[in-house]
């Protein structure tokens, strides 16, 4: 019978019952040694309200769906309520941020609330994100601000629906506060509306969190918190040793490659991959600067931060994939103390990656395997021709299911008529490249002559993995404006389209339109800070 209230959910804290705490419950801003967690009440906001809930995450939880409608949901998930049930605390880590240590991070501003768990989703995690300051924040308040909220909120579930590996979210609330940001970063501050997301995940365990053990030395903690995580989260590979430790390194890699994999499926690009932004369990987690490609542009970045260099940009995140990984065998060799089977695991990053990947873009392409045939030329002819002017990634991919298979040469419009919407100036579309478009989309019409499926049955599978609708910047940015006047509805809109991102949904098409030009170049839009 699924719970009516928090309270009747079963609580299970062994991330606070089982890992060392740390002593003192100052909340200001210090280093936090020997302690893989920090407790820490949530900050009482003035005016709580509830903005948006995930059914599927009440269901996933075992609440029932009318638990929305009790003012104890909403403050506990706003930070105003500690039920006895709840151990409130924040995790102790540390990281590489752009490529360089950065020491103690932590979390500076998510505040956990326990674990609950049930039979149909294991255990799971409850954090409040924007629920006020811990020994974390550093010069930060612990806050955040609509805008972000929303975005995570969206986010999290539209990646769920899309079946990339992600933390999920519950509800979104606003706190009746206001919070100082600078969005930019250009000396331009001003108040914003704050909100508190709560995210949820079997735990919120990072790579950052074994690197701040390994890089103060302090192997007894890095050792205890190895163990609990694999005890709790991974106890099919036995009770922790040498060769467990490291079939758990070569699991996390595993589960690294297949969400960037998806990442790159659907066009996703995370904008900071540092080593504290990296779930043990595979997880796409914290959602910040993200973005979606609209025109499709490996070298593209969201985020402002790393405009210059872009580190982060979608082409990249295999490679700062494996990097991270790395960084994660670092910390836990003494663990090991052998270098070869961690290498053996990263080797895996490589070979695994470079099996996934080209099985992901045939299955994008709806290129069925033939026995001798290499489609990386297609691949890689279609990957360098993508660029060369601004083509929508969604629209594209999603066309291609209606091209024809065929050897007979068609009319160049009949031809270019299933990927036309797709690109953003197609008077453009001149010339040499369109000589090369013309000829791709021919020796594509060839190469499905050699699927044996009928038509429909391979657009029907292409349509499995092309979306039709992701959350588009400027859909996000749409939502975002309108919630700030008070107009929440297209919150709940969007989720309810993104519920289904692979069916039609012609009620709904204006969602799937390209970027609007009013949106090329706005913040929210095109850049976006880590400001939240």
């Amino acid at each position: 019978m699924a719970a009516a209230s928090l309270t009747d959910l079963c609580w299970d804290n062994s991330f606070t019952r089982e890992l060392p705490a740390d002593p003192s419950r100052d909340i200001r801003p210090r280093p936090v040694t020997r302690a893989a967690f920090s407790w820490v009440e949530p900050t009482p906001t003035s005016a709580p309200s509830l903005v948006a809930v995930s059914d599927e995450m009440l269901d996933e939880l075992g609440l029932r769906r009318d638990v929305v409608d009790d003012p104890r949901f909403t403050r506990a998930l706003s930070g105003n309520e500690v039920t006895p049930e709840m151990t409130p605390f924040a995790m102790c880590y540390g990281g590489h941020q752009f490529g360089n240590w950065a020491g103690q991070l932590g979390d500076g501003r998510a505040i956990a609330l326990g674990e609950v768990v049930n039979e149909r989703s294991g255990r799971q995690m409850l954090q409040l994100k924007g629920a006020g300051p811990t020994p974390y924040s550093r010069t930060a308040d612990g806050l955040a601000v609509l805008r972000s909220s929303i975005r995570e909120f969206l986010c999290s579930e539209a990646m769920h629906h899309l079946g990339v590996p992600t933390t999920r979210a519950l509800s979104l609330c606003l706190t009746g506060d206001k919070v100082m940001r600078d969005v930019l970063y250009d000396g331009h501050p001003a108040l914003e509306p704050g909100a508190v997301v709560c995210r949820v995940a079997p735990s919120f365990i990072r790579f950052g969190n074994f690197e701040i053990f390994a890089a103060r030395r302090d192997i007894d903690t890095l050792r205890t918190l190895a163990d609990y995580t694999i005890r709790t989260h991974f106890p099919e590979l036995g009770e922790p040793s040498p060769e467990v430790y490291a079939a758990w390194f070569t699991e996390v890699v595993r589960r690294t490659v297949e969400m960037v994999v998806d990442w790159q499926r659907v066009g996703f690009v995370h904008g900071v991959m540092n080593t504290d932004n990296m779930s043990i369990h595979g997880l796409t987690i914290d959602y910040g600067p993200y973005g979606w490609l609209d025109d499709y542009d490996p070298d593209w970045t969201p985020n402002t931060t790393d405009r210059q260099f872009k580190r982060y940009r979608y082409g990249a995140q295999p490679q700062i994939a494996q990097w991270n990984c790395e960084r994660l065998a670092n910390a836990i060799y003494p663990l090991i103390e052998a270098a070869e089977p961690l290498q053996d695991a990263l080797e895996l990053f490589v070979s695994h990656f470079n099996e996934a990947w080209p099985a992901m873009m045939a299955e994008k392409l709806g290129l069925a395997p033939v026995d001798g045939l290499d489609d990386r030329p297609l691949v890689e002819a279609l990957l360098d021709l993508l660029p060369r002017t601004e083509t929508d990634m969604t629209i594209f991919f999603r066309g291609l299911a209606a091209v024809t298979a065929g050897t007979d040469d068609l009319d160049e419009a009949d031809l270019l008529a299933p990927v036309l919407d797709a690109y953003y100036r197609p008077e453009e579309l001149t010339g040499e490249l369109r000589h090369a478009t013309l000829g791709w989309l021919r020796d594509y019409r060839n190469r499905l002559t050699r699927d044996d499926r009928s038509p429909e049955e391979r657009a029907a599978a292409m349509n499995l993995v092309n979306p039709k609708y992701v959350l588009r910047n400027y859909l996000a940015q749409l939502a975002i404006d309108a919630s700030e006047q008070g107009e929440h509805e297209m919150i709940a809109e969007l989720l309810d389209v993104l519920r289904r991102p692979y069916d039609e949904q012609p009620e709904n098409a204006r969602f799937a339109e390209k970027r609007p030009d009013w949106a090329r170049t706005r913040v929210g839009c095109s850049m976006l800070s880590c400001s939240s």
